[in-house]
């Protein structure tokens, strides 16, 4: 049996506005965008593939509460490039807010960053050979 996660819901104030960030911000491709009657089945995915974010239009106030804090204040989500000062620029003059100055770790360059619902994200590079 091959089972891989394809996948990942994240909890979202609005479709569109998600969209305008993922896709027009930070270049994410559009997969799916299904109207369903009252919600959408909205998928992205970054240029290089991997896992596809399910954006999840919030519904009542306990998912409402959760939206940039799915993960308790713990960076979430990562986003790997093959050219960290490069995407790290592109990100920047994009509006993408750091937390930090880019630091070298040993797994690699990484600087943490939040999207516009509070979501704390890595950016990881990799390390310097």
């Amino acid at each position: 049996m091959t089972v891989r996660v394809s996948a990942l819901a994240l909890v979202v104030p609005d479709y569109d506005e998600a969209l305008t960030f993922y896709v027009g911000k930070l270049g994410f491709r559009l997969v799916e965008d299904i109207d369903q009657g009252r919600k959408r089945w909205v998928t992205v995915e970054p240029s290089g593939g991997g896992v596809r974010l399910l954006l999840a239009r919030a519904e009542g106030k306990v998912q409402q509460a959760a939206i940039g804090n799915q993960a308790g204040g713990r960076v979430f989500l990562f986003l790997e490039t093959d050219d960290f000062a490069r995407d790290h620029a592109a990100m920047l003059a994009a509006g993408v807010e750091f937390e930090e100055a880019p630091r070298h770790e040993p797994y690699g360059s990484v600087a943490v960053w939040r999207d516009p619902f509070g979501n704390r994200w890595d950016l990881i590079g990799p390390r310097a050979g």
